[in-house]
């Protein structure tokens, strides 16, 4: 039961704009930044993310074919803003685990109660030489 769109659109009109305003300083949370595919205007979408082997990994609450997933993976990339870091990822890939492992033991028993299998694994951006 992975959250519905009729929920996606209800956060996308008022939850976001709060959680932008937030999302960026609570740990365990991040704003990513990313292009429209189409559109090329940049968004901001809060999400919920941690810091894992040396890659950053993204619950998909809403699954991945929410618009912000298919734009940063058609861009390749994206920049998360977390605690007031702004830090360029790369590499995106969807990964699919039914145990959550990547999470936190909390989280992970919250996205089990929503049933969220799919995550986004994100590679930092190297350095510019």
């Amino acid at each position: 039961m992975v959250l519905s769109k009729r929920v996606a659109r209800f956060n996308r009109v008022v939850t976001n704009r709060v959680g932008n305003r937030v999302a960026g300083s609570l740990p365990g949370f991040g704003i990513v930044a990313h292009r429209g595919r189409r559109s090329g205007k940049e968004y901001r979408t809060p999400v919920n993310v941690f810091r894992r082997d040396g890659a950053y990994v993204v619950a998909l609450t809403y699954g991945p074919d929410a618009d912000w997933v298919k734009n940063v993976l058609a861009d390749g990339g994206c920049v998360l803003h977390s605690r007031g870091h702004a830090v360029r990822l790369c590499s995106p890939e969807v990964v699919r685990d039914e145990t959550r492992a990547a999470m936190p033991p909390g989280v992970r028993q919250v996205l089990g109660v929503i049933s969220v299998r799919d995550f986004l694994w994100l590679a930092e951006h190297p350095p510019a030489d």
